[in-house]
């Protein structure tokens, strides 16, 4: 009930500044004006401007007054009828009822601004005092009063009952939404949080429809309901004509609007069919049935966003003359607001921007590859035209802007010919004791030995420095597949160390000042000593 009882006060509220603005002109009168003004029952009717003999125009309104007063109610049934008059130079006519004069319409009366003839501004000021009369016999007609009041009762109770149905649909629609299942909700790809501000928004889109519903039928029962009663009847008037002249003006704007909106229309269809051929095109490139010369399978996606972006911009400016409003002060001010912010923002976005084409177009990485960009080791999963974002092997995402992988290092370790995974590679250091081909056969037993690296493709060993006190070796090998490297980079040093104590060679990658007196190394029956599994 309070809810009802809100929505029925709110478009009373919400109405009054209208009614003052209805109730008042357009241009305030001056105070002269308003002691010169015929105004009756909230009725301006004409406005003395010249003097009639010796009676200035104040005199002479008083004077009207004071035959309006005299009149009798049986005078007030007879209509006001306009006489030609003529005294001297004077000419203008003279308004009466029942052969009982009002006042008379000069020519110096007339506003040059009004562009009335003397006819013409009679038959507006006679027609103005007849629909006054009919107002006042309404007034003391009992049965008329009790009509009015009758019909005003009765668009009250419409007014209820719309309000009541728009409350009621209001309800109804938040349920449902509320009961709407996830797969129901369009473009939400089972992302919940997407789905939570969907429905927010439908439901202030429906609350706000609902607030609008009955702020018109509140305006049109309160433009009713004034409209009933004799004195509230000019108010009534100009709300329903403010209202009418507001529907004039939107169909007017849009009727207007049409042919620019034709010509947005057909310059969007043009630019989708010309977005789907590129598609279809760039689709061809990337199936490998096609080849063009500068594009290449990794950058064909990259392309076709790019040309879409730009297609689309371009069908953007084009068509923004043709908008509705597009000459207007506000798209104005929101051009300006856009371009300030895009020349201070866009200098590091542009940068990053301009990176990830390098990195695209020079098909420096693609998703899949397995590289190494400075520090960060993973594989690519994402290359983006801002960022590039790398998974671990611990299972961590690492998200690197396209600036910095543009100005470091790239590794990439599984860009190679054909179809065979990967490189790693491990060092290790070897004392001068040890002779080099026995250290070459132990690494590539290792590499044998571990899981993961392609048997098909044999190990390579370098010998990369002769040290102080001893030689740097590089064990180099090939992966199965590139995302597991980390797991056989360490299944390889395990093996490594193995082979090495297996066959009594020690491992002299720790620095040292002289040679131990045993072999720093693990004999095979040590491998397994507690708490390691037997």
């Amino acid at each position: 009930m309070s809810t009802l009882l809100r929505c029925l006060l709110l478009p009373l509220l919400l109405s009054l500044p209208l009614l003052v603005h209805a109730a008042e002109p357009r241009s305030a009168p001056s105070a002269a004006d308003q002691t010169r003004t015929l105004v009756l029952d909230n009725r301006p009717i004409f406005l003395f401007l010249a003097a009639q003999g010796s009676l200035t125009p104040e005199q002479r309104l008083q004077r009207t007054l004071e035959r309006l007063n005299a009149l009798q109610p049986e005078d007030l049934r007879q209509p006001v009828v306009a006489a030609p008059y003529a005294d001297g130079r004077l000419r203008g006519l003279a308004l009466s009822v029942r052969g009982k004069p009002l006042f008379t319409i000069l020519e110096g009366d007339l506003d040059p601004g009004d562009q009335l003839t003397l006819e013409q501004a009679g038959a507006l000021v006679r027609d103005r005092l007849n629909e006054l009369r009919q107002a006042v016999l309404e007034q003391r007609s009992p049965q008329r009063i009790v009509q009015s009041s009758l019909l005003a009762l009765l668009a009250s109770a419409l007014f209820a009952a719309a309000l009541y149905l728009i409350i009621r649909a209001r309800a109804a629609s938040r349920r449902r939404l509320a009961q709407t299942p996830p797969d129901r909700l369009p473009l939400l790809g089972g992302r919940l949080h997407l789905r939570r501000f969907l429905l927010a928004a439908e439901r202030q889109l429906v609350d706000i429809t609902a607030l609008l519903c009955a702020l018109f039928a509140g305006y049109a029962w309160l433009g009713y309901t004034l409209a009933q009663f004799p004195y509230t009847r000019p108010l009534g008037r100009k709300l329903a004509s403010a209202f009418y002249q507001l529907l004039a003006t939107i169909a007017d704007d849009f009727l207007s609007a049409l042919p620019g909106l034709a010509i947005v229309a057909v310059i969007f269809l043009l630019t989708r069919l010309i977005g789907r051929g590129l598609g279809l095109l760039f689709g061809t490139v990337e199936r490998g049935q096609l080849e063009l010369p500068g594009l290449h399978a990794e950058t064909v996606g990259a392309t076709r966003r790019l040309a879409s972006a730009v297609l689309w911009l371009f069908a953007l400016i084009v068509a923004y003359p043709y908008l509705p409003g597009a000459n207007s002060d506000a798209f104005k001010g929101v051009s300006v607001f856009f371009g300030l912010m895009v020349t201070l923002g866009s200098a590091g976005l542009m940068t990053h921007a301009m990176s990830g084409l390098v990195l695209i177009y020079s098909r420096a990485l693609r998703p899949g590859d397995y590289v190494k960009i400075g520090e960060a080791e993973g594989t690519v999963s994402e290359l983006s035209a801002l960022s590039t974002k790398l998974l671990t092997g611990q299972g961590f995402e690492i998200t690197i802007p396209n600036a910095v992988a543009v100005g470091g290092l790239v590794n990439n370790y599984s860009r190679h010919d054909g179809e065979a995974g990967a490189m790693i590679a491990t060092r290790v250091t070897i004392g001068y004791d040890t002779p080099w081909r026995q250290v070459e056969a132990l690494l590539e037993l290792a590499a044998r030995r571990t899981p993961g690296i392609d048997p098909a493709s044999p190990p390579q060993v370098r010998k990369l420095a002769l040290q102080d006190f001893y030689i740097e070796y590089e064990l180099q090998a090939r992966l199965e597949r590139a995302g597991q490297a980390p797991a056989v980079r360490d299944a390889l040093h395990g093996e490594i160390l193995d082979a090495f104590n297996e066959f009594g060679v020690q491992i002299m990658s720790p620095h040292f000042v002289e040679q131990p007196a045993s072999p720093a190394m693990v004999p095979a029956e040590r491998w397994r000593e507690p708490p390691a599994r037997q």
